[in-house]
């Protein structure tokens, strides 16, 4: 049976997430660069749109990085429903980098974790597994039977 479907169109941000596969660095890499990219352009939008607080640029990059790594000094603060949308946005972009990357480093500990007590079980297991091997084929040799082939 054929298909005569038209194949499904994918934004092209899908394309690129899918094009190689997901490695914790690459995560990584996407998660910082989305950071960044929200932290730069909230510090922006914040300063085109709530400019009456925030009267130069350097004052609204400030605040998209306390925003962001959620410290907030509380020294500058949107007032405007627009600059407070755009500091949500900010806040909840800062909560999932540090989630995201907490859980990356925990997951990376916990697999070295587990690669190191893999390698430890077997190499503790074999020298004892061949003492048992020898000891079984001593005992067998001296009742006179053959081993099983």
């Amino acid at each position: 049976m054929a298909n005569n479907q038209p194949p499904v169109a994918r934004p092209r941000a899908a394309k690129l997430l899918t094009r190689r596969p997901l490695t914790v660095s690459r995560a990584t890499q996407l998660i910082v660069g989305v950071t960044f990219i929200v932290t730069i352009g909230g510090g922006l939008a914040i300063r085109l749109l709530d400019h009456k607080e925030f009267s130069d640029i350097g004052t609204s990059l400030w605040w998209a990085v306390q925003t962001v790594t959620t410290v907030g000094y509380g020294d500058v603060v949107p007032h405007e429903t627009v600059g407070r949308v755009i500091g949500t946005v900010v806040m909840v972009t800062g909560i999932g980098f540090i989630a995201v990357m907490t859980a990356a480093v925990t997951a990376s500990l916990i697999e070295q974790a587990r690669r190191h007590h893999a390698e430890s079980d077997e190499s503790d297991t074999s020298p004892q597994l061949n003492r048992i091997e020898a000891r079984l084929a001593a005992i067998e040799s001296a009742l006179g039977q053959d081993k099983p082939s």
